[in-house]
């Protein structure tokens, strides 16, 4: 019993300062938005849901890990009628793809304070790899983490068919994240 009781200790003593680097997320101030054109007009979008999973060591940022799911079906263009139809086959085919996603596979401190972030982009079925940098501050308590990544939506096959043709929709689509920590 002594042997399973010391284990245990032992485990929680190696374990434990990565389980207090995770940090949890303020998902009232948390915001995953995107910008696209729409017949050359910007257009602002969100997504309601999502969860985010970060352990950050800002001291060693190369440790550093972050995980972000996205409830595709949570997509607001801010019309009933629209967002009922970006989830169709064509567009997110959420009825297939419920979730997009983003692992990170490295984190290095970068040029102006900044982080350089690449990771895996998973969205509707397609994986690449994705960089961008990214901003950590200190707010109070929390940690706030702000960043902008550029995608084409054609190398997600989101926009199928009649709508490949980025005369009506743009390929470019600008994904932005604004992050805040609980402390």
């Amino acid at each position: 019993m002594k042997k399973i009781a010391l284990a245990s200790a032992m485990a929680v003593a190696i374990y434990a300062p990565a389980i207090a680097a995770l940090v949890k997320i303020d998902n009232a101030k948390s915001a995953v938005n995107i910008v696209f054109k729409q017949m050359n007009v910007p257009v602002d979008a969100k997504f309601k849901k999502f969860t985010a999973s970060i352990d950050y060591d800002s001291a060693k940022p190369e440790a550093s890990k972050a995980t972000v799911d996205i409830d595709v079906a949570s997509f607001d263009l801010g019309d009933a009628e629209y967002n009922k139809e970006v989830l169709k086959k064509e567009w997110f085919n959420a009825a297939a793809f419920p979730k997009a996603s983003f692992v990170s596979t490295s984190m290095k401190a970068g040029a102006a304070g900044k982080l350089d972030v690449s990771g895996k982009l998973s969205i509707k079925g397609k994986t690449v790899d994705v960089s961008f940098p990214l901003t950590v501050k200190k707010e109070g308590n929390s940690q706030v983490f702000d960043g902008s990544l550029p995608i084409k939506r054609l190398t997600f096959n989101i926009g199928e068919g009649e709508w490949k043709d980025t005369g009506m929709v743009a390929d470019e689509v600008q994904i932005k994240f604004h992050v805040v920590t609980n402390p």
